[in-house]
């Protein structure tokens, strides 16, 4: 393993993050700036003006490697140009490959994993014991790792770390290590001190946030002591587990106003067949149960979820059961992707047997039946009055706001004079597949 070589060395004094991947990496590089920023460095804006580039990675899907790979070769020009620039590669990329990151790309200086990124700072202070490849797990302490809100007004709370599920085609519990919890305590006090800086809206995360269990305490009444001790106005959870998401908390859900209407629940397949080849432990019968039980006691809640095409095995019957659990649960949206194999994982032993073009396909099928439902199921927020979190300016005109409804959908409302992190009351007029647009109905 490479030793620390830092004090030999420029030190450096600037840095600028770049995060691939899901909310939790975007957490984890909040946490990392601010524990960088506490030990004397000072981020930057951009990466012409840093000393030290951060990459925080994912491994989740083929295609979130090679766009790390991709910006790690531009970084090699910049380092031709400024030899004493610092690259650091953190995260579930770098723990998965660990030592080989840095025997393919050379011009990477540091690689810490998901348990050892938030030593970082040390690592360039030349702190002893310290080294530039580290993925060892079991070193994270929980307790001092901060959460940060990612904006004025909005911030993320990781819950769980790790995952104890072990689906076939996942990387994530190999990268990210055994599932780990957060106390109750720790959460609450976590969200009290976002809501005195002026935060209204919280989303607490985890691989599977239904599983949440410490001090004798399980997810739903986590989400009551939050509600009822943190003052709160908008608190979301994601990712859920079909497994594990109970009655008690679709009750909570239906029963309580700060609970936004969203929940993400993965599906992956709609054949029984596939699920259990992908390790998912529950039937598609089961998983209706849910969402049947979801729509009656919350009617109007928006329901997305992710969806694998071409698993191994997986047969052009087998694919129709997908589409026919498509149309049957009708989704507000979908993160929807061809299979890859991710090395280490049990489905990488499998014969990757459908062809790629099959993949691509069915991939392009069920995107088109996907956004068809989505642009039918958004009409019904038209004539619809919804309480929406304004996020900034839309991203192609700035005389158009950006907010952000109950059930996670973005609107767009034809003024600039919104007040970021002001909650607003917003008339829908109409809709398509991806966003709502609408008119401002009464200032809260």
């Amino acid at each position: 393993m490479a030793k620390n070589k830092n004090t030999n060395g420029h030190k450096p004094e600037t840095f600028h993050i770049q995060t691939f991947g899901c909310q939790m990496n975007l957490a984890d590089s909040s946490t990392l700036a601010a524990n960088m920023i506490t030990k004397g460095f000072k981020r930057v804006d951009s990466e012409e003006k840093a000393d030290l580039l951060i990459l925080n990675t994912c491994s989740v899907r083929e295609k979130a490697e090679n766009r790390v790979y991709g910006r790690l070769g531009e970084m090699y020009k910049y380092k031709k140009r400024r030899p004493n620039l610092k690259i650091a590669v953190v995260g579930c990329m770098a723990q998965r490959l660990g030592e080989k990151l840095k025997e393919r790309v050379p011009h990477v200086d540091y690689v810490l994993g998901t348990d050892r990124q938030f030593e970082l700072p040390d690592v360039l202070n030349g702190v002893e014991g310290t080294q530039q490849v580290m993925t060892a797990f079991g070193h994270e302490n929980l307790d001092f790792i901060t959460p940060i809100k990612e904006t004025p007004h909005s911030g993320f709370i990781t819950i769980t770390r790790g995952c104890d599920n072990y689906c076939t085609y996942c990387i994530v519990p190999y990268v990210r290590g055994k599932e780990v919890c957060h106390s109750p305590g720790y959460i609450i006090d976590a969200v009290k001190k976002m809501v005195d800086e002026g935060v209204v809206e919280v989303t607490l995360l985890g691989q599977n946030v239904n599983s949440y269990k410490s001090g004798g305490i399980d997810f739903p009444e986590l989400l009551e002591r939050v509600v009822n001790k943190a003052k709160l106005p908008r608190l979301r959870f994601m990712t859920s587990h079909p497994k594990d998401l109970s009655k008690r908390l679709v009750d909570a859900m239906a029963d309580t106003p700060q609970l936004l209407g969203h929940i993400h629940l993965p599906v992956q397949s709609g054949s029984n067949r596939v699920l259990q080849k992908m390790g998912r432990i529950y039937t598609i019968e089961h998983y209706l149960k849910i969402i049947d039980y979801i729509r009656k006691r919350i009617p109007e809640t928006s329901i997305t979820t992710d969806l694998i095409v071409g698993f191994p095995t997986e047969t052009e019957a087998e694919f129709e059961q997908t589409l026919d659990a498509v149309r049957k649960i009708r989704y507000d949206s979908a993160f929807m992707f061809r299979y890859s194999v991710r090395p280490g994982t049990v489905a990488a032993k499998y014969n990757d047997d459908v062809p790629e073009e099959d993949k691509i396909r069915r991939l392009h099928k069920l995107i088109k039946i996907q956004q068809e439902i989505g642009h039918q199921v958004n009409q019904r927020e038209v004539g619809k009055i919804r309480t929406a979190l304004v996020e900034g300016k839309s991203r192609r005109d700035d005389q158009i706001s950006r907010a952000r409804t109950e059930g996670n959908k973005i609107v767009l409302i034809d003024t600039a004079d919104l007040k970021v992190g002001s909650i607003i009351s917003v008339n829908i007029t109409r809709a398509d597949a991806f966003t709502l647009h609408g008119n401002l109905s009464v200032l809260n």
